[in-house]
């Protein structure tokens, strides 16, 4: 086996788009650092922003019931815990999300964009150290690049990696291998990590991660070319290290 790592990607605020990592540092029993930190809760969830608690996807906004969620470009900045929102490469919004100001304005947005959407204004909600991943426990999740191929076979179209959200991108491995590492352990870089599950997908992989639009059936195409509707794997950090693009990853 030569699998390496090729890309690193976390998702600051929960269902917009990703932000490319050249390396990170991992910490045992950790996400990787402002993976799914934020999150814009609908008016109705039961979030209290002043102690936040993890709660499932469907309190939020999330590509599986709003897909053009994807269409939107975001950079957020460590330092300033600020969030940049961009259409078409043109600014739209920005705020600094530990901020009531900058909350509000990212509030204000969202009540435009997503109003038929919502229930209830929304509002940023900061799970601090944790994220607002879809299970809850801090584990990251590996895409291997060889199961998107062969899903392309059954698909008969390209899919873009990127619709599954994953934060390690791998290469070099067969398709499907993954799906029998659960209970193994693999070193990734200097770090090593438990794997716990397989990712069951939903329909926000039927979001082109470009446009927004739901153009393909992600969960159908496995099921029917499979037998399920599985891709990729999540992990559990044991032991903290650097994992950087390029690194190997090895089953131990």
């Amino acid at each position: 086996m030569n699998a390496r790592v090729t890309s690193i990607h976390r998702y600051p605020v929960k269902g917009l788009s990703p932000q490319a990592l050249d390396s990170v540092e991992l910490a045992a029993d950790r996400l990787i650092p402002f993976d799914r930190r934020f999150a814009i809760a609908h008016g109705s969830a039961p979030v209290d922003p002043a102690a936040p608690d993890w709660h499932s996807k469907a309190h939020f906004l999330q590509v599986m019931s709003v897909p053009k969620l994807a269409a939107l470009e975001t950079v957020f900045d460590d330092a300033t815990t600020t969030l940049e929102i961009r259409r078409n490469g043109r600014q739209i919004a920005r705020g600094d999300l530990t901020s009531r100001t900058g909350c509000a304005v990212i509030e204000q947005f969202f009540a435009a964009y997503a109003k038929n959407d919502l229930r209830g204004a929304p509002k940023v909600v900061d799970l601090g150290k944790g994220g607002y991943t879809d299970v809850d426990a801090p584990f990251l999740s590996i895409i291997n690049l060889a199961s998107v191929r062969d899903l392309e076979r059954v698909v008969g179209k390209p899919v873009d990696p990127m619709r599954f959200r994953g934060n390690l991108l791998v290469d070099g491995l067969e398709p499907w291998e993954e799906m029998g590492w659960v209970g193994s352990s693999l070193t990734i870089g200097t770090a090593r990590v438990r794997v716990e599950e397989i990712t069951g997908r939903c329909a926000a992989t039927n979001a082109n991660p470009a446009t927004g639009q739901r153009d393909l059936t992600i969960p159908h195409d496995l099921q029917r070319g499979f037998g399920h509707t599985q891709c990729g794997i999540y992990v559990r950090v044991t032991e903290g290290g650097r994992v950087a693009a390029g690194d190997a990853l090895s089953v131990d």
